[in-house]
């Protein structure tokens, strides 16, 4: 290479007005030339630049690889070399730098100088470096979610914004043989043995859980029993949550599938315990009562034996009405709750049942209000529905201190039965307003007050109506009273 005064001006001028640093760097690693460009990104005067050398800016740590690529330039076995290093700014912080060194020998092959051509890149750096531990921190999330996706004890399945099946885990597809003997087409309500929990109606394709869930359901704890053979089926507890975009968009569904088969055969067997021994259990009991009865038609018995019969017949049917909750309870777990739909005068059957009451409700000093129409006839069990007016009346008098009051209302809006209870009661916790119509549930406010009951009232009360397609609601503060509001479609005689 010839070193003109025309190249070199030229040189020297492209040096100096180039936006990125440029130096000549002596094979001794001495600076020999500078631009503006490097010294302003490295903190240095330029004078004050050229009198290092380059080993003397260049970060400890990255010496080395420098040196040896040096070193192997300078040996001829290659003519440049490119490197990502850090240099050492003049105020002690680290500038990377993308460094382009190139050797210039003269005539005879001797090295003169390197043209090294540093660009800053500390921005790009930290920028890929947070890029970096972002992609790492989310591998170790998609490990941590995919260890916990296989080893969980519920069966998870994603489901697509198509219907289609995109992965279970393998919990779920040990447990796919049951529904899908034949296997499975792989998108959702692909009907199968799947069961309502009576063990014997099909689910709909409406019904399927991988259905409801593609059409934008979402819900908890939806129970029913899978497999053809009731002797080896299992029962599934299962919830489905929507996946959306953070714009909104419905990306699929997730559902997760929980083995209660042993719940559920544990309450079969007391099911069929509890009805077993109400069935037997009834027969004397009718017999008891009968001959209470006869013996309460007498009139040569003594006061004092009168009394006392009347005690063991409050006692008696206090029995046989429990006996009767009981067949209830197990009629409504098997599916079968049965009703006898008839036209009713559901205004008589109310006015009927708070006369019913009204003894009990004197004794405790609580008052009853009546505000009933003067007929509102439908089409319902009459049985069954005085069995809810009973029950909600016994309770709201049963819970209601001395004093105290108890409202009835009955009325039809936009094609409606509405019945109201309200009493001036004890109230009920609002922690425990959603459990009061579980199946033995008793609120504290009753245990501390030693209030007798089974917790199985409300239970039938809700049966009941959901059989008449209605819907039972709750509204209480504690201290201060109770209302239960019952709602139903009206079917005209």
């Amino acid at each position: 290479m010839t070193e003109s005064s025309g190249s070199s001006d030229l040189w020297n001028l492209t040096l100096q007005h180039s936006p990125i640093g440029m130096a000549l760097v002596a094979p001794d690693g001495r600076l020999l030339m500078a631009n503006r460009a490097l010294a302003d990104m490295l903190g240095y005067e330029v004078d004050d630049l050229t009198s290092r050398g380059f080993q003397e800016i260049t970060h400890p740590e990255d010496l080395a690889v420098d040196l040896e690529l040096v070193a192997r330039t300078l040996a001829g076995e290659i003519d440049s070399f490119r490197l990502r290093k850090r240099y050492l700014h003049a105020q002690g912080q680290v500038i990377w730098g993308d460094l382009s060194a190139a050797l210039v020998r003269g005539r005879d092959g001797t090295p003169l100088h390197f043209i090294s051509q540093i660009l800053d890149v500390t921005d790009q750096h930290q920028q890929e470096e947070r890029l970096r531990r972002a992609n790492a921190e989310l591998e170790r999330e998609r490990q941590a979610l995919e260890a916990i996706f296989e080893t969980v004890g519920v069966g998870l399945l994603l489901i697509g914004p198509d219907g289609r099946y995109e992965r279970m885990n393998r919990r779920h597809e040990e447990t796919m043989w049951l529904p899908f003997p034949d296997g499975h087409e792989g998108h959702a309500g692909q009907l199968g043995h799947v069961y309502r929990l009576d063990g014997t109606t099909p689910l709909t394709k409406e019904e399927m859980p991988s259905q409801r869930a593609a059409m934008g359901e979402e819900f908890d704890d939806y129970a029913y029993w899978a497999g053809e053979d009731p002797l080896t089926r299992a029962a599934f507890s299962t919830s489905a949550r929507q996946l959306r975009s953070a714009s909104g968009e419905r990306l699929g569904a997730a559902l997760a599938y929980q083995d209660i088969t042993d719940l559920m055969r544990a309450i079969q067997v007391k099911d069929q315990f509890v009805a077993s021994v109400s069935h037997e259990l009834r027969t004397p009991l009718t017999s008891v009562l009968g001959y209470l009865e006869i013996l309460g038609s007498r009139s040569d018995l003594p006061a004092q034996v009168v009394r006392q019969l009347r005690v063991v017949q409050r006692n008696a049917l206090r029995l046989e009405s429990l006996v009767t909750d009981l067949l209830h309870v197990g009629q409504a777990d098997e599916g079968s709750l049965p009703l006898r739909r008839g036209p009713a005068d559901l205004a008589s059957l109310t006015r009927h049942a708070v006369e019913a009451v009204a003894a009990v409700a004197e004794e405790a000093g609580v008052s009853l209000e009546v505000d009933v129409p003067d007929r509102l006839d439908a089409v319902v069990d009459e049985q069954r529905m005085r069995q809810v007016v009973d029950n909600l009346l016994s309770n709201a008098v049963k819970y209601t201190l001395r004093d105290g009051s108890v409202t009835v209302t009955l009325w039809e809006e936009d094609g409606t039965v509405l019945l109201a209870v309200s009493d001036t009661g004890i109230g009920i916790a609002r922690d425990e307003v959603d459990q009061v119509f579980d199946r033995f549930f008793r609120g504290h406010q009753a245990r501390d007050r030693h209030i007798p009951g089974t917790g199985l009232g409300l239970d039938i009360v809700g049966s009941i109506v959901a059989a008449h397609d209605g819907e039972v609601t709750l509204e209480s503060h504690l201290g201060v009273g109770s209302t239960f509001r019952v709602s139903l479609p009206l079917t005209k005689v």
